[in-house]
């Protein structure tokens, strides 16, 4: 009896990995996947795909097991659309550290895992490799289907997360931020769109068109409001240094600020 459950067990890690490792390949997540890792590092990547993974697979069992088939993806499809529109105007305001290193990189990596996390969670929920492992686990084991499907998926992603590492190397940064944000714009027509083919509802298109429309708007702000920023602050660190004045690297806003507490 116990080991007819253990061949099961294998079996289904066996034959779960094998597919899903094949439908990642070229899958939107593998391009993800190569995209954060452009920007981030690899095992922040890797740790949060993995998490995502893991949690959505678990979904996906416990619908295959319990449920069967039926789940609908494209609302969650749209809002992961809408994640990717907001990673990528994100991507081109671009990431820095203060002279507080350590404490300030620490904060900057757990906002980044959290956004691996929630793009990769989003755009999972009713991608392919969810419906086939739900499908899985209506035939397998539910245990090897959990553990085959996501070491199959971090499989997969590790080697886009490598080629994009090895990209990293050797492309300048702006260039990186500006390929990255563009494949995440991208990723985000993809999503939505499926989702709003799938959806064909015209409430949930007008709602997508006008969150879209605040995204783009807020974003444009966002990304200009920080760059106007980090030019003044630029502009005060040449003009310290050619002064022989110690930087603040404080705005000139800040200084009056300042100036007006003293």
């Amino acid at each position: 009896m116990r080991q007819a459950y253990v061949d099961r067990v294998i079996t289904a890690f066996l034959v779960s990995f094998g597919v899903i490792f094949v439908a990642e390949l070229g899958d939107k997540s593998q391009l993800m996947a190569m995209t954060f890792a452009l920007r981030y590092r690899w095992w922040v990547v890797v740790l949060g795909i993995t998490i995502a993974t893991t949690a959505v697979h678990a979904v996906s069992v416990g619908l295959g097991h319990f449920l069967g088939l039926s789940i609908p993806g494209d609302l969650m499809s749209i809002v992961g659309g809408l994640a990717m529109l907001v990673f990528g105007f994100w991507t081109l305001r671009g990431d820095s550290l203060d002279d507080d290193e350590s404490a300030k990189a620490e904060r900057v990596s757990k906002s980044i895992l959290l956004a691996v996390v929630g793009s990769f969670f989003l755009a999972e929920l009713g991608d392919k490799t969810m419906l086939a492992t739900i499908t899985l686990a209506t035939d397998h084991n539910w245990a090897g289907v959990w553990i085959g499907s996501t070491i199959g998926m971090v499989a997969a992603d590790g080697l886009a997360i490598a080629v994009g590492a090895l990209l990293g190397r050797r492309l300048p940064e702006k260039a990186i931020a500006y390929g990255a944000a563009v494949l995440f714009f991208v990723f985000a027509v993809w999503l939505t769109t499926d989702g709003l083919v799938t959806a064909n509802n015209f409430v949930v298109t007008m709602f997508t068109i006008t969150a879209v429309a605040v995204i783009v708007s807020a974003g444009t702000w966002y990304v200009r409001s920080h760059r106007e920023q980090a030019r003044l602050v630029q502009e005060e660190l040449a003009d310290q240094e050619h002064s022989g004045v110690p930087a603040t690297g404080r705005t000139p806003v800040e200084r009056s600020v300042a100036a007006t507490a003293d």
